[in-house]
């Protein structure tokens, strides 16, 4: 698609994984650490009087990173469309579902391991195993809709990150993806509940199938790199600056 101010595959990524590293400010830094465990020991005293700040700098954080996980899922359909090796493409997400997990728990939860909740790649690996058991299986619009139900519910079975939804929606780009006016109104419909998720449709719009210069395994090594970060901010180098430690 062809558009005046193209964009390309590389600054989709980008901007997915920039949204997503602030948006883990919120979730890591702020929510599992700041007002979770500081809030809840006797040092929450430091916080007191900055409670609502806090609560308030939190909710637009994680208002800004909401638009990250529509890019993402985008970008997997396309690249779904284009990938020369379902498997490998399906082995690079497992490796880095299984790498990023300890690093997720850390950050988001504080715990090792964390059972109940898994990290994206999970969720788009389940969705990448989807559209290629739609494209083999998923003949006629029943088949198509068993497939889907069977990915989303091992994402809830799995508890992974944006579970049933996360599939279901990476299952409706995939089957609008010859149209992209539909595939961005509905996408963006589908995301309401996130009241700023929809603008990630502002970029897709303009996306103009060029897949531009990409650091590969950047884009992976990201993910668990940033998460493991934030644990260390969070657990060890705010309690130091702040004098909690």
């Amino acid at each position: 698609m062809k558009t005046k101010y193209a964009v390309t595959g590389s600054t989709l990524k980008w901007a997915a994984i920039l949204l997503m590293a602030v948006d883990h400010v919120g979730a890591g830094i702020l929510e599992n650490f700041v007002l979770n465990i500081w809030g809840r020991s006797p040092l929450g005293y430091y916080f007191a009087s900055r409670w609502d700040a806090i609560f308030a700098v939190d909710g637009v954080i994680r208002l800004i990173g909401r638009p990250a996980f529509p890019i993402f899922c985008f970008l997997l359909v396309e690249g779904f469309c284009h990938t020369h090796d379902v498997k490998k493409y399906a082995a690079r997400l497992g490796l880095f579902a299984l790498v990023s997990e300890i690093p997720f728990d850390l950050a988001l939860w504080n715990q090792v391991p964390k059972w109940g909740y898994q990290n994206v790649f999970f969720t788009l690996l389940i969705g990448l195993l989807t559209l290629a058991a739609i494209q083999r299986w998923g003949t006629g619009v029943w088949g198509r809709m068993l497939v889907l139900a069977a990915g989303a519910a091992l994402a809830e079975f799995l508890h992974t990150d944006y579970g049933a939804f996360g599939v279901l929606f990476i299952g409706i780009l995939y089957l609008l993806r010859y149209n992209r006016k539909l595939q961005c109104t509905v996408g963006a419909a589908c995301c309401l509940w996130e009241i700023t998720a929809p603008l990630a449709f502002l970029l897709i719009w303009r996306y103009n199938g060029e897949r531009g210069r990409q650091p590969r395994w950047l884009f992976y090594w990201f993910y668990p790199a940033h998460l493991l970060l934030y644990y260390v901010i969070g657990a060890w180098v705010l309690p130091a600056v702040v004098g909690v430690y």
